[in-house]
């Protein structure tokens, strides 16, 4: 799971086609670039490969770059300019750089008339929008796209599957005259007029761009400065830049503007700064991941993992975090507001994981599986987190795996020890911080910690996975046991598992063999035997692994790619001709959401809004603007690279460097507020006016930090680094089957605040979230500094 789900739903709707994806600069070859939100130099996915790539080529003023975010974070240092907005208006910038972009001429027109994947391949590029699409509108509104039958137009044909249909596609102006046709088409090249309003046979319309224009000019360049706090200046500053490199310029997005109750809308607004530059699938411009495939879909082979199941079991119902599901289409739909917020365009809503199941909404649960995580640490408004695993008349049984008793499951039923990263096998994927196409393998590297446990006639370490098989052959289930997989070949260890994939890995995409690794003669054989000498029979044994493979041959591959650490594209071959990357997004780019507008917001009843547009943070789930007199200061949070996780605590070689952290507080303020450096001071909001951490039966916890008076902060804000201020992870003392383990008083110093983080007045026991992108909010809060 993720807790930042509006960043991904962003990707999904408007950069996807339905697919999770992740964007980011391409900083190889980026001319000038702007952060917002991103923490590159201390977090953001970047520090081993994006700060080596900024500060070498800034260095030698290959690259410039702006950094924009309330706080001066480390990355200010070599920027061009630090822009600091208030926090969560990031959306107005982006509106006034496109208002400028636009008055300009500096639009990418060329890329944004193309309208189909023909138009697309016509002029060179691998992407295309529907910037130029018509749209219907209702008493001034977006309703919809205009489609064929709008017009009485000619439905264009198209293939789905082996069958031929037609489409009731959608309709372009082309000079003029309105045109139907295939977005997919890639033999029919249909460009589109950009700026359209007009009335089509009684129905009024325009296109997507004219629509995104009316919300910029929708204010003066200086209104939109004055909404973010910013100077005019500034945004004029970034527009030119981004207007002088074109499509080696672009906008790099992260946490910091997303998770806001209007997060989804600051990240499109962004995102379509990219768009208007025309910098999608260029070297330089904006980029997404890519990844060999370890499933055996692509090739047909040898392992196909949706055919390795013998009785494979289809998802049904309803999530529990109720996402990709039409609240106003269900039986449970009541009327609005609904219960809780449904996302039928969102996932991997964090928050709503132990709340929903507490609450019994949309059902009771018996049994939660928690793996390897923290919520009540992580996230916003965490002591609910806690109070939801207190009740076993709510959830009667909780089970964890992880490596340790962690803060949140210290309140689990049952913790199943795991397997730490040197223990176990991972298939990590990529990210688009690397434009090569990647897939290392993580491979068991030391003998297990935990004890050895016996499944299926086998010794296995105790971890997530034997746990499952165990559960598999105690129920009798299919899929596990001697004959477990559908072809007959045994699933009785992890092993028979993971080294498929690698075999998957190994073989390549091509059914024909041809993108195959090569075999691992005997020297290389020998090395692989020799790396592995220390690991124990139920880690590593050379009889089993090939099992797990089968064919001689595909072994030998296999042991090629795990003697590498996995698969990885040639440098130079990231690259390609006409200025492109060679790892392409390659379809449609959604500047007009017609998702959005035709889904129901499950708690005001009204169509979610289909462009990027500026909404005022710091509003509950019923879109109510919120107000907290008496609390003058917006409480932020931010990663350091000494603790940029919540497990990192027990790295005592960063501990000691930084034993606590800080109360970030700008010098202005601790003027106004007569506070000194170094001063003890309590965080209290409206929701926690106590300042604690209320952790049932372990008691209380007081949020309480040294105050640390900076200038790189903007006046009126606060700030901690995550990480520090555990009150489990080993930091106080546990009885387990009456045996005191003693406590480490140094990993509970410093302050963790987010229990002080705003809790949504309509739903009570979750803070405040982004019903459009699912985020739970950690950049709003107004709060107060008492001292202690």
């Amino acid at each position: 799971m993720s807790e930042q789900p509006t960043f991904d739903a962003t990707g999904k709707l408007s950069w996807s086609g339905g697919a999770k994806f992740y964007w980011q600069a391409d900083l190889s070859k980026a001319r000038f670039v702007v952060f917002v939100g991103a923490n590159v130099f201390e977090g953001n996915y970047g520090p081993p490969l994006r700060v080596g790539w900024i500060t070498e080529r800034a260095s030698h003023g290959e690259l410039e770059y702006a950094v924009v975010d309330p706080r001066a974070q480390k990355a200010v240092k070599g920027a061009s300019r630090w822009i600091a907005p208030k926090p969560g208006h990031d959306a107005a910038i982006a509106l006034g750089v496109i208002r400028l972009l636009l008055e300009w001429g500096k639009v990418d027109t060329r890329f944004l008339s193309a309208a189909n994947k023909g138009a697309a391949k016509a002029i060179g590029e691998t992407s295309w929008t529907n910037a130029t699409w018509l749209v219907k509108l209702k008493d001034g509104k977006p309703e919809r796209l205009v489609r064929a039958s709008d017009l009485g137009l000619p439905k264009p044909k198209a293939k789905v599957g082996d069958k031929e249909v037609e489409l009731d596609a959608p309709v372009v102006l082309a000079q003029g005259r309105p045109v139907a046709f295939n977005p997919n088409d890639d033999n029919q090249a249909v460009f589109g007029d950009l700026f359209v309003d007009t009335v089509l046979q009684g129905i009024p319309v325009k296109s997507a761009l004219a629509l995104i224009k009316e919300e910029a000019f929708r204010h003066q360049v200086k209104t939109w400065a004055a909404l973010a706090g910013v100077k005019e200046e500034d945004i004029r500053y970034l527009a030119e830049k981004l207007a002088q490199y074109g499509k080696k310029a672009v906008v790099d997005v992260h946490r910091g503007a997303s998770q806001h109750t209007n997060g989804f809308y600051n990240c499109f607004a962004w995102f379509t700064v990219n768009a208007l530059l025309g910098n999608v699938d260029h070297q330089g411009g904006f980029v997404q991941a890519s990844t060999y495939d370890i499933t055996g879909g692509k090739a047909g082979g040898p392992f196909v993992l949706s055919k390795l199941h013998p009785k494979p079991l289809s998802p049904f119902g309803i999530s529990l975090i109720r996402h990709d599901v039409k609240y106003e289409d269900t039986t449970l739909f009541q009327g609005f507001p609904a219960k809780r917020p449904w996302y039928p365009h969102a996932s991997d809503v964090y928050q709503e994981i132990l709340p929903s199941a507490a609450q019994g909404y949309p059902y009771p649960i018996k049994i939660l599986f928690h793996y390897m995580g923290s919520p009540a640490y992580a996230l916003p408004g965490g002591h609910e987190q806690i109070r939801a695993m207190l009740d076993p008349d709510k959830i009667p049984l909780i089970v964890a795996f992880d490596i340790v008793v962690g803060d949140t499951y210290l309140y689990a039923d049952y913790i199943i020890p795991d397997l730490s990263y040197l223990e176990r096998w991972e298939f990590h994927g990529s990210h688009p911080s690397i434009i090569w196409k990647v897939q290392p393998v993580r491979q068991p590297a030391i003998p297990p910690i935990p004890e050895e446990v016996e499944v299926f006639g086998q010794m296995m370490p105790i971890s997530l996975e034997s746990f499952l098989l165990a559960l598999a052959e105690h129920l009798g289930l299919p899929g596990a046991g001697p004959k477990g997989f559908a072809n007959g070949m045994p699933f009785t260890h992890p092993d028979h598992f993971y080294l498929k994939l690698a075999a998957n890995l190994a073989f390549g995409e091509k059914a024909d063999g041809s993108e195959a690794l090569l075999e691992a003669d005997e020297r290389e054989l020998a090395v692989f035997r020799q790396a592995r000498r220390h690991l124990p029979p139920s880690v590593f044994d050379e009889k089993r692994w090939r099992e797990a493979v089968g064919d001689e041959g595909l072994f030998r591959r296999t042991v090629y790619l795990l003697n590498r650490g996995g698969r990885f594209q040639e440098f130079p071959k990231a690259y390609a001709a006409n200025d492109l990357v060679a790892n392409r997004y390659g379809r449609q780019v959604n500047l007009f959401l017609e998702k959005q507008v035709l889904s129901l917001n499950p708690m005001t009843g009204k169509p979610y809004w289909p462009l990027p547009a500026y909404f005022p943070p710091y509003q509950d789930v019923l879109g109510r603007q919120l107000r907290d007199p008496g609390y003058g200061l917006t409480l932020l949070t931010h990663r350091s690279i000494l603790q940029t996780k919540s497990r990192t605590i027990s790295n005592y070689w960063l501990l000691a460097v930084k034993p606590e952290n800080e109360v970030l507080l700008n010098a202005l303020d601790a003027e106004r507020l007569g506070l000194k450096d170094g001063q003890l001071v309590k965080v209290v909001s409206a929701t926690n006016p106590k300042g604690e951490w209320d952790l049932g039966p372990f008691g209380k916890k007081p949020m309480v930090g040294r105050v640390k008076v900076v200038q790189g902060l903007r006046p009126g804000c606060v700030a901690f680094p995550l990480g520090w201020g555990h009150w489990a992870y080993g930091a106080a003392d546990l009885v387990i089957n009456g045996q005191v383990v003693k406590g480490d008083p140094r990993r509970a110093k410093g302050i963790h605040a987010n229990a002080a983080m705003r809790l949504d007045p309509y739903l009570k026991d979750t803070a405040l979230t982004d019903v459009v992108g699912g985020s739970v909010v950690f950049y709003e809060t107004k709060v107060n500094l008492l001292p202690v």
